[in-house]
């Protein structure tokens, strides 16, 4: 169950820089993603593929392909972030990213962030959300991703 869930209107948006967010509940990766990832994305490495090679690896297992890893934002955040009255709200870009540690295929991860600074971009607000993504059993975050998102009144 998802926890300190932010939901607020876009005329709210300024007055939550500070606030952190989530985690959201666990969500498994399964194979199949990687594997239905690795042919969409063309990004074939056998590290997450396959399974004989994976083992031999340093992982000892197949493992999640980071930008996969990263893709997942989306429906983590949905459950723990929400922001209402948006004309439209975007995904402007990322100050940076980071894959500290791998996500073997099977895990689950969940997301938490904060919001670290609104920007008022006329018309809308620009918000700076650091996000981590927690691997279940591993002390080092799979991901940290500093999103920069867009919502328009």
């Amino acid at each position: 169950m998802a926890e300190n869930i932010v939901s607020a209107t876009v005329d709210e948006l300024p007055d939550l820089e500070g606030t952190e967010f989530g985690p959201s509940s666990w969500r498994p990766v399964t194979q199949e993603e990687v594997n239905l990832y690795a042919r969409l994305s063309g990004d074939d490495n056998p590290i997450h593929l396959d399974e004989d090679y994976a083992a031999a690896s340093p992982f000892g297992t197949r493992i999640v392909h980071g930008l996969l890893t990263l893709s997942l934002v989306v429906p983590l955040m949905r459950e723990i972030f929400q922001i209402n009255g948006a004309s439209m709200g975007i995904n402007y870009g990322m100050n940076k990213v980071r894959f500290p540690a791998p996500v073997p295929a099977g895990a689950r991860i969940r997301a938490h962030g904060t919001v670290a600074k609104v920007t008022d971009v006329g018309g809308g607000w620009q918000i700076e959300v650091p996000v981590t993504f927690d691997v279940e059993g591993s002390e080092k975050p799979a991901c940290v991703a500093e999103l920069v998102l867009r919502y328009y009144k």
